[in-house]
């Protein structure tokens, strides 16, 4: 299978790329990496793989027609998995229309790109191809304390700007397989966390914060509950909707882990405290401090994820005990990683949490 990645250098992606090349056996012939390099892409993610013959890094935008058609001639594509996105909530406040025009004008040229170089596929390449969407739970909108976990067949009610330039992505890839018989999947996740996150988001954030002794800012009273997915089961989860998933059909893909943030934090200064203890003997939760809330800040996201379990066999590995472990260890023994980025690309800002 030749694969075309977009967003690899991210977060989610590069992990994804790391597990399909990194796997004994691997499926993947050739890989072929399309990244813009904005704020949250980072080669670094993936420098260990230069030297991999399968693995190709392409600089450009998903917008760029001209270059996603040339890739997917070039390289014989047989799958696009389309990770690209502008995703921090804080960001789409302050600024939502690089998130319509990555999120949602990109999406839709990486389909026409997609759609066309389908449609001159001869069987059974043709019949196999697949377009892979990665979506998020926050298009859902928000849940009250005890109401059911979203499914794939709840409505969509987006609350922030990130979200809605996601459910207009959904759509417009749902649109595509009613209209011209494109092969589609999405996937529609809960909040991923794991190694190479990105810093501003609330789990590296606080382990960072924590370490260099800065305060650990919590919205409101910190009561916001999120599911929480390893981002190394997401990548498992992805892969196999690719492999065995039903065209046209949405996945919800969870971690079984509700979390409050506020419990999120000090767990995580709990394992600080044992791994790595602060010189003055003070516990890390002295850190944390409490900030305004974000506007309009969803209360509740939970992912009922029965339908890949039932349709697809995946069920996710790691606990949120073993998980956030595996994340601090990361983090504990990749200071240079983070460094390099707060310090160059993140001017040392802090945006605050994103849960």
């Amino acid at each position: 299978m030749n694969l075309l990645i977009t967003g690899g250098c991210g977060f989610i992606g590069s992990n994804f790329i790391r597990q399909r090349l990194l796997e004994k056996g691997s499926a993947v012939k050739r890989l072929v990496n399309l990244d813009a390099l904005t704020y949250a892409g980072n080669p670094a993610n993936l420098a260990d793989l230069a030297g991999d013959p399968r693995y190709v890094f392409a600089l450009g935008s998903i917008g760029d027609a001209d270059l996603v058609a040339r890739l997917l001639a070039e390289h014989q594509i047989d799958a696009i998995v389309n990770f690209a996105a502008e995703s921090h909530v804080d960001r789409s406040i302050d600024s939502p229309e690089p998130f319509i025009q990555t999120n949602v004008v990109g999406t839709l040229r990486l389909l026409n790109g997609a759609r066309l170089h389908w449609a001159q596929l001869a069987e059974p390449k043709k019949a196999a191809f697949r377009f892979l969407h990665v979506s998020t739970d926050e298009v859902y909108g928000s849940l009250a304390p005890e109401a059911p976990a979203f499914t794939e067949a709840h409505v969509y009610e987006p609350n922030s700007p990130y979200a809605a330039s996601k459910a207009a992505s959904d759509h417009l890839v749902r649109a595509y397989q009613h209209t011209f018989g494109l092969p589609t999947l999405t996937t529609n996740c809960s909040n991923n966390y794991g190694p190479y996150h990105f810093p501003e988001k609330l789990i590296p954030l606080m382990i960072l914060n924590a370490l260099e002794g800065q305060p650990l800012p919590v919205y409101g009273d910190g009561r916001q509950i999120r599911d929480w997915l390893y981002v190394e089961d997401h990548a498992t989860a992805i892969w196999t909707v690719l492999q065995r998933g039903r065209v046209g059909e949405t996945y919800n893909i969870g971690g079984l882990n509700e979390q409050p943030n506020i419990a999120i934090v000090k767990g995580i200064c709990a394992l600080l405290d044992k791994k790595s203890p602060r010189a003055d003997g003070n516990g890390y939760a002295s850190q944390i401090k409490y900030v305004t809330d974000r506007p309009g800040h969803d209360r509740r996201y939970a992912i009922d994820c029965a339908k890949i379990q039932k349709e697809l066999g995946w069920s996710p590995k790691e606990s949120f005990d073993t998980g956030i472990e595996k994340t601090v260890d990361w983090y504990l023994t990749h200071r240079t990683w983070a460094e390099d980025i707060t310090q160059k690309k993140y001017a040392r800002e802090r945006l605050g949490t994103n849960a």
